[in-house]
C-alpha cells in the first residue's frame, strides 16, 4: 500500500508505546490517539502526552467519558477492586466495547487525516482474556470499518503472537527498551515505571520482564 501516514492508538503503557516505536520505524507520518474514559487514573492521559511530546509525535485525546457510564468496571469505578477473573469469568478490569469504540474512533481519526495504517497494541498471547483482544475480533473489525466508510483501512497488531517477554525484546530491538521501562505507565494504580507491583497488569509486565533479562544474560546479549 503506498499510503504511509499510520494512526497509533495509545494509552501511554508498555504496549502502546512499544507500538508506537514500532510505527515511527515504518511510516513516514505518525499521529496517536488517546482515549480519555474516566479511567482509573488520570495519570494515564497525561503519560500518554509526556511521551508523544518527548518523541515530538502529533497527539490527540479524545473524549469518551460515556464509555464511564455504561457499565461497572474496575478501570472506570475506583470503588471497585482490580480482581482477576476466575472460573471462565472476565477480569474486574474488562470494559465491555473498549476496543471496538477506541478502533472505530481511531479509523474516524484516519479518514480524516487521510491515513490507511491503524496501530494497536492488543495481544492474545499474554493477555487478561479480554475477547476484544482477539486477532478474530481485530479482522472481523477491519472489514467493517472498511466497509462502513468505504476505504481500505489495515489495522496492525505487532504485538498480538508475542509473549511480555518478547514484547520487552522488541522494544529492545527498536532501541526503545529503556524509554519503555522507564517511561511507560502499565500499572493499575497509575505507578510509572515499574509500577506497584502487585496489580495483574505489573505482575505481568514484570514477569515478562525479568523473563527477557534472563534470556539476555543467558545469551549475553545486554
Amino acid at each position: 500500500m503506498e499510503n504511509n501516514k499510520a494512526v497509533v492508538v495509545f494509552s501511554g503503557g508498555q504496549d502502546s508505546t512499544t507500538c508506537l516505536f514500532w510505527a515511527l520505524e515504518r511510516f513516514d507520518e505518525v499521529e496517536a490517539v488517546t482515549f480519555h474514559y474516566n479511567q482509573r487514573h488520570e495519570e494515564e492521559v497525561e503519560v500518554a502526552k509526556a511521551i508523544t511530546d518527548r518523541l515530538n509525535v502529533n497527539h490527540r485525546v479524545l473524549d469518551m467519558s460515556l464509555l464511564s457510564q455504561l457499565s461497572p468496571n474496575a478501570l472506570t469505578h475506583k470503588e471497585m477492586d482490580v480482581e482477576e477473573g476466575k472460573d471462565g469469568s472476565l477480569p474486574s478490569t474488562f470494559v465491555p466495547g473498549r476496543n471496538l469504540l477506541f478502533l472505530s474512533f481511531a479509523g474516524i481519526v484516519a479518514q480524516q487525516t487521510g491515513s490507511k495504517h491503524i496501530i494497536t497494541g492488543v495481544c492474545e498471547t499474554d493477555f487478561s482474556g479480554y475477547p476484544d483482544c482477539r486477532d478474530v475480533f481485530i479482522k472481523s473489525l477491519n472489514v467493517t470499518l472498511n466497509l462502513s466508510m468505504d476505504e481500505s483501512f489495515v489495522i496492525h497488531t505487532p504485538l498480538m503472537w508475542l509473549d511480555k517477554a518478547e514484547t520487552w525484546q522488541l522494544a529492545d530491538e527498536l532501541k526503545a527498551f529503556e524509554f519503555v521501562r522507564d517511561h511507560t505507565l502499565t500499572c493499575y494504580h497509575g505507578v510509572i515505571g515499574s509500577g506497584c507491583g502487585e496489580c495483574p497488569a505489573c505482575k505481568l509486565r514484570n514477569q515478562g520482564l525479568r523473563k527477557y533479562l534472563q534470556q539476555c544474560e543467558g545469551a549475553d546479549i545486554r
